[in-house]
């Protein structure tokens, strides 16, 4: 993934703290950031806009991460011509075995919390 393009990202996170400061620190790479404060109203944005990249919070009410990200798989999966969006999962709880557990789920990488724009970056050099 190119960073020098202006990347659209929906952001699904429950915890205001989080989503301040995520959308600041990724604006200050010019990305343009949506919000989604649960993971079904992030599948309903997935579904009605198009988005570059994912960051996908595991806990969080109403639908969690990898029920979310299920659906979204399956929406991409009944539209081929959408292709395949990029989900990050962003999560405090990365011991043991999250970051399989997470691929296996259809995530394509894993974050750790508190937020780190380099490490994120770092994220987007590995995506195809």
């Amino acid at each position: 993934m190119n960073l020098c393009d202006r990347l659209s990202i929906l952001l699904v996170e429950d915890n205001e703290l989080n989503q301040r400061l995520m959308k600041i620190s990724l604006a200050r790479f010019n990305y343009k950031v949506s919000i989604a404060v649960n993971g079904l109203e992030g599948v309903q944005m997935f579904s009605n806009e198009k988005f570059d990249l994912i960051l996908m919070d595991i806990m969080m009410p109403i639908m969690d991460g990898f029920e979310s990200t299920k659906r979204i798989r399956a929406l991409e999966a009944s539209k081929p011509d959408m292709g395949h969006i990029p989900i990050i999962a962003f999560t405090a709880n990365t011991i043991n075995n999250d970051r399989e557990k997470c691929i296996k789920g259809g995530m394509d990488d894993i974050l750790e919390k508190p937020f780190d724009i380099i490490k994120f970056q770092n994220i987007l050099h590995t995506l195809p």
